[in-house]
């Protein structure tokens, strides 16, 4: 699914650059559920922002589903992020005046689908995350738990292979980040490829694999241990 080999990413600030990756070789095999941690600064919102297409690294090669990614221009990079990328945010990043349906649906519009097939699949979708009841309910009449369901069926709107999910707990209480957490090994479990950035270790124990950074690069201090660790959990 993922093959980066020697990424780099550099960011120019008047006459400063700042290497955020500097060589990062990452293999993620289809249906694979990832955990990347590490201190802040270190890297992980740089490389979740390739891994997306949402930016192109500076040096390397990345490969997506079999196509080659660094070299592709804007609109290339937008085309595959609608058809094969998911996202899930801290911040949910819902329209805060449309209602949970509206919200879901968004995706579908732009992929040109009709209205009889965006209400079957918005409906399927919300359901699916147990808010069949919650369709016309805005985000300021929700939860924190509710609104990130709501931005997970969103996220899976236009059928994606991947799904990367930035700190998806990062905003919610215990009990509602345990019951996201659940959707996300459901949906791994139904064939989804999943990689979730987080500092929660409990979280990502949940994973089947740990992918440390550390200063712009891999660490694999304490690699074994924690896959161990985390494929029992799992």
């Amino acid at each position: 699914m993922i093959e980066m080999t020697g990424i780099r990413k550099a960011y120019q600030t008047g006459k400063i650059t700042f290497e955020a990756l500097r060589g990062v070789d990452i293999s993620i095999k289809e249906n694979e559920y990832i955990a990347i941690v590490g201190p802040s600064g270190s890297g992980k919102s740089t490389l979740m922002n390739l891994m997306g297409c949402l930016d192109k690294p500076t040096g390397g090669e990345f490969y997506l589903d079999t196509e080659r990614v660094e070299t592709l221009s804007p609109n290339q990079l937008a085309d595959i992020r609608n058809r094969k990328v998911g996202f899930v945010f801290q911040a949910f990043n819902l329209l805060p005046y449309a209602t949970a349906y509206e919200n879901v649906e968004l995706p579908l519009l732009y992929a040109g689908l009709s209205g009889k097939e965006r209400k079957a699949r918005v409906t399927e979708l919300l359901n699916r995350v147990g808010l069949g009841d919650k369709m016309a309910n805005k985000p300021t009449e929700m939860s924190g738990g509710e609104m990130q369901r709501v931005a997970i069926a969103r996220a899976l709107a236009n059928k994606p292979k991947l799904i990367l999910a930035d700190e998806p707990t990062g905003n919610l209480d215990t009990k509602s980040g345990r019951a996201i957490v659940e959707i996300f090994n459901d949906l791994w479990k139904d064939g989804h490829t999943i990689v979730i950035i987080t500092h929660d270790m409990h979280i990502a124990k949940r994973c089947q694999r740990i992918i440390r950074l550390k200063d712009g690069l891999l660490d694999t201090g304490n690699e074994e241990e924690e896959q161990e660790q985390s494929l029992k959990v799992a």
